[in-house]
């Protein structure tokens, strides 16, 4: 990403960084329980809730890699963000007023809690713990290296000062008011991500000369870009559909924001509102990365190292300088909205989960080891960050499809039916890790490779829930029956 030498750009993002600090200050004053920390206390309103989801979910990937890839792939991805689009209110239909009810009638705080209420036993809650946990720690370091790269270009620092800015801010507010912080830092981020989308849609459709000269352009350079099926294929497509479309259910940094919710009869809000805005997120996402491949194609633009460039280059070269400064802070929002909900994930499964699955009983002093934990979870991923390559591909598909293997069967499946069971949440999340690596790894090094394209995530999602029902079907004769009453009852709403 080149250097950024606007004092309005870097205005904006220095004050996002106030805000974002500033939050935490007012956040850390409400944290005062474990509830509060993990759930913020379950007293959220719906246009809170609809924001933090939909910011979670829209991470650097969105407002990167998103338009780098429409850029390098054209059609391809518009199966991803259509699907994307309709995947947090699928998960409000099936999973959350049971997550919700589940969690008034219990000390439920983390799905790994919500699996083991649901299943009993300890070794499906260690199962999702380490699932989570391991999601995390990836998913995590990709993020952290993105806000360093962020800060690398507005600041014009070097990479280990410019992670040193970033990762203190997110720190202080994930740390001091975990959730309660992350998700009203995240009603702004995700107000302030909608405006400059909606700004750089009409700026960049018209950079390129409008929505026909960019057809016209892109369908003589490559009929194929703009078809169906993009430059992917029918296989690369369907398998996004499939992964973004059931896999959004399996995203925790999501799917947990519906426990926090107030009032449960504002759920049909948080289900009818997500989906729009995400549409409107996705605006960004796609009108970059068509305009700056229709500038390239005209010779106005010179190529891009890298089609993730597209954005960056798009807004230093094309919009005007405001706006720029608008969506820079944009794209970090992005970034460290996910970036603190992991942390909050992450904590959960060191502090809550894990201990209670092999002690039986979370650590004591709840809060103040989640703190800790945060803090050292956070190190851990920009240690790990500053050794990695290749972070937007890592950022994208592959986070997105280990989560959604490892969790959809076992949530989405497993609270809608009484004759799963325990054995099937653990064979099931034990085959989806196993397979999302093992494929990922074979593939990198040349060993094998899925045939006609299709996507390692999506593949294990499928596996997955091949063997939950599968185990659950020969594995519970008597159908469900001994369920717990109040599962029983959430699970009969």
């Amino acid at each position: 990403m080149p250097i950024i030498n606007s004092p309005l750009i870097i205005f904006c993002v220095v004050s996002y960084l106030a805000l974002c600090f500033g939050i935490g200050i007012w956040a850390m004053r409400r944290t005062h329980s474990s509830s509060d920390f993990f759930l913020a206390g379950k007293s959220l309103g719906p246009v809170v809730v609809v924001f933090a989801t939909m910011s979670s979910i829209m991470s650097g990937f969105g407002f990167v890699g998103g338009p780098g890839l429409v850029f390098e792939s054209g059609a391809s991805s518009f199966w991803m963000t259509f699907a994307a689009t309709f995947s947090m209110p699928l998960g409000a239909v099936l999973v959350g007023k049971r997550l919700r009810l589940m969690a008034e009638t219990r000390e439920i705080l983390t799905l790994p809690d919500a699996v083991a209420a649901r299943y009993g036993g300890r070794w499906p809650r260690a199962a999702m713990a380490l699932a989570i946990l391991l999601g995390v720690l990836g998913y995590l370091g990709t993020q952290v290296m993105a806000i360093g790269i962020v800060l690398v270009a507005v600041l014009g620092v070097d990479l280990p000062v410019a992670l040193l800015i970033g990762l203190g801010v997110l720190a202080f507010y994930s740390i001091a008011g975990g959730i309660m912080a992350g998700v009203y830092t995240d009603l702004f981020q995700g107000a302030l991500m909608i405006g400059a989308s909606l700004a750089v849609f009409s700026y960049a459709i018209s950079s390129a000369g409008g929505l026909d000269q960019i057809g016209t352009t892109l369908w003589q350079m490559d009929a194929s870009f703009l078809g169906p099926w993009g430059t992917r294929g029918p296989m690369m497509s369907l398998s996004w559909f499939v992964l973004f479309l059931i896999g959004g259910v399996g995203q925790p940094h999501g799917i947990t924001k519906f426990m926090m919710l107030k009032n449960i009869g504002n759920l049909k809000w948080v289900g009818l509102l997500t989906g729009p805005c995400y549409a409107v997120l996705s605006l960004l996402w796609v009108s970059i990365g068509l305009s700056m491949r229709t500038l390239v194609e005209q010779g106005v633009q010179a190529p891009l190292d890298s089609p993730d460039l597209a954005a960056p280059v798009f807004l230093l070269n094309y919009a005007p300088e405001w706006l720029a400064g608008v969506v820079f802070a944009a794209l970090l929002a992005a970034i460290m909205s996910t970036a603190d909900s992991f942390l909050n994930l992450g904590a959960a499964s060191v502090v809550r989960d894990i201990p209670t699955a092999l002690l039986g009983r979370p650590l004591e002093r709840e809060l103040f080891w989640s703190r800790i934990a945060t803090g050292v979870i956070l190190v851990a991923s920009a240690v790990f960050a500053l050794y990695m390559e290749n972070l937007i591909a890592l950022l994208g598909t592959f986070g997105w499809g280990t989560f959604a293997a490892a969790i959809f069967p076992s949530i989405a499946i497993g609270l809608n039916w009484k004759r799963a069971n325990g054995a099937a949440c653990v064979a099931s999340i034990s085959v989806s890790i196993l397979l999302n690596f093992a494929l990922e790894l074979s593939a990198k090094y040349g060993l094998y490779q899925l045939p006609y394209g299709m996507n390692v995530g999506c593949f294990s999602l499928l596996a997955s829930l091949l063997v939950f029902i599968g185990v659950s079907w020969f594995s519970s004769p008597d159908g469900g029956t001994d369920l717990p009453a109040d599962v029983n009852a959430a699970m009969d709403v």
